[in-house]
């Protein structure tokens, strides 16, 4: 049975709002996913609802914060990590930092780093908290930027994993060749990935959307879905 249209906002880390709305499940929390240049070094920043920087803390080992401290209007948990990568036969340094605010965190890792190091790093950014989500702004003189625009992901029940990016050149220019399915939501393209397994990316006027299909996912369905999909987005 389809979900009442609610519509809803996402936040993406580089402050763009994405727009949902359509008689689909869109109750789903989201992550954001940006890499930032900061002093010519790349971090990979990934943000969302409170309760993923201990979800995926806890994918990369972490069972406890050794660090607290007080930064930006919310809490910096710190924590250190030394994963055994067989396939270089290495032991890796890693510092796992959290932010976590009312709502949202973000979380990030640092190579065989120091707490000082961090905030050397997060100094450079200027962290704002809003109800759909946070985002992380360049601060200071320079010294940090964005490498791309940052990304958000989104699972929607029945039609799949949504990313959702603004449609720049570089990637109307990645499009398929040929010509999509029209819908309401944009024009829909079905592809497949290097091993095989299909996929779709959805193009709407400002909007570029890639959809892996999930366990629930019926393919022969998801046209039939994303045309009661509307998306929208807003730097």
């Amino acid at each position: 049975m389809a979900a009442a249209a609610v519509p809803v906002a996402h936040r993406a880390v580089d402050g763009r709002r994405f727009v949902l709305d359509g008689s689909l499940d869109l109750t789903a929390p989201f992550t954001s996913v940006a890499d930032v240049t900061i002093d010519g070094r790349l971090h990979e920043f990934t943000a969302g609802v409170s309760g993923l920087a201990d979800d995926v803390a806890r994918a990369l080992g972490v069972d406890r914060f050794d660090e607290e401290l007080t930064y930006q209007g919310g809490s910096l948990l710190t924590a250190r990590t030394r994963p055994y990568d067989p396939q270089i036969r290495l032991t890796e340094d890693r510092l796992v930092a959290v932010w976590r605010g009312r709502r949202y965190c973000f979380l990030t890792e640092l190579y065989g780093a120091a707490t000082v190091d961090l905030l050397g790093v997060l100094r450079k950014l200027r962290v704002e908290e809003y109800d759909d989500g946070l985002t992380l702004h360049p601060a200071g003189r320079g010294g940090a930027e964005f490498a791309a625009p940052a990304t958000v992901l989104k699972e929607v029940p029945g039609l799949g994993l949504l990313e959702m990016a603004p449609l720049t050149r570089q990637r109307a220019a990645q499009l398929p060749s040929w010509r999509g399915l029209r819908t309401q939501a944009g024009e829909l393209f079905r592809d497949t990935l290097s091993d095989g397994k299909p996929y779709f990316v959805l193009a709407t006027e400002d909007t570029w959307l890639s959809l892996v299909p999930l366990s629930d996912t019926d393919l022969e369905q998801v046209p039939t879905l994303v045309n009661r999909l509307r998306v929208s987005s807003a730097g």
